[in-house]
């Protein structure tokens, strides 16, 4: 969908551009870029939805102020959208070239459906009524309304997923759904020869994450472009490789028979066992760096010794080392 971002001004990226592919891990340090990414995709969603501004006194940028430039992926690889400065120094001006491009409705339409997601385990285990959301939110808070709703309207769909988080968690075997006094519902995992099931408070962190990324996924109707803080928070590092492929499933849904237009997906992390999942697919991974006060990006693919590199160790164990970048500078 977005083929590249360009900035310059915007926070600690004064002068770098990102070419963005289906799925992207962004690594680095705290600091240097990684949230806002997803803040710029963010305030390129909600322009989106105004009018286009078009007045030359608009138009205008402050000299040095923000300003951002995205291009699209085929079939709007026509258009370039501009994220510029007011007067006030306030990114929220959207200008659009060529203007009046008449493909501008649709790909509208696929910008309004971008979701970030930071989800929250105090929020997600919380019960729900059958009204309410049946899309995720993105702290996770109608995670047993959207699991509800598939089971109800797309069961085989929901069996799939079902089996899936039995495969990956196997003490658990069955999802079920409670109804409560208060007319609200709770989901619960039964455990075999348990004679009641744990419920979605009494679940681990890490289980929660899960049933929520899985919700994700394997949803019928999914966003265009789906962006997740730290995406491996609470998750086993040996569960890590179950994060990367249900997030493949969203970016590569033919590889999972899957029959939908695919999701572009930026991921931020600090794990080096996440990482290490992308051994085999260094293009995918963004390592951001901060020197100063100025951050930038960069492809691990695009390090002329990365063979080297890869033979000498762990991609986890080189970023913790400092070779690759994307560490904090010393003091």
């Amino acid at each position: 969908m977005i083929a590249s971002v360009a900035f310059r001004n915007f926070k600690a990226l004064r002068h770098t551009q990102l070419t963005l592919s289906p799925f992207n891990l962004v690594i680095g340090p705290n600091g240097s870029g990684k949230t806002s990414l997803i803040q710029a995709v963010l305030r390129l969603r909600a322009l989106a939805n105004l009018p286009l501004a078009e007045s030359p006194e608009l138009l205008a940028s402050v000299p040095g102020g923000p300003e951002m430039e995205f291009r699209f992926s085929p079939p709007d690889d026509g258009m370039v959208a501009h994220l510029r400065c007011t007067e006030g120094g306030v990114c929220d001006l959207l200008t659009l070239n060529p203007p009046g491009a008449p493909d501008w409705p649709r790909l509208k339409t696929r910008i309004s459906r971008i979701r970030v997601f930071l989800l929250d385990h105090y929020a997600m285990p919380l019960p729900v009524t059958r009204t309410d959301n049946t899309e995720l939110s993105g702290n996770g808070v109608n995670l047993t309304a959207v699991l509800l709703a598939l089971k109800e309207n797309h069961p085989a769909v929901f069996l799939r997923l079902e089996q899936e988080l039995l495969r990956i968690v196997p003490e658990f075997t069955e999802m079920v759904f409670l109804d409560r006094a208060d007319k609200r519902v709770e989901l619960a995992l039964r455990i075999a020869d348990e004679p009641r099931p744990v419920t979605a408070e009494n679940l681990s962190q890490g289980t929660l994450y899960l049933l929520a990324l899985l919700a994700l996924s394997f949803g019928p109707q999914p966003p265009s472009l789906v962006c997740i803080e730290e995406v491996d928070r609470g998750i086993h590092p040996r569960m890590l490789r179950e994060v990367r492929d249900m997030l493949y499933r969203l970016s590569y849904p033919a590889e999972y028979g899957e029959q939908r237009a695919p999701v572009q997906v930026i991921a931020t992390t600090h794990s080096p066992y996440l990482l290490d999942q992308f051994r085999d697919h260094p293009e995918e991974v963004v390592i951001a760096q901060k020197r100063g006060g100025e951050a930038t990006f960069a492809r691990l693919s695009d390090r002329p010794d990365l063979p080297e590199l890869l033979a000498e160790g762990t991609l986890g164990d080189m970023w913790y080392s400092g070779i690759l970048g994307g560490v904090p500078e010393e003091p």
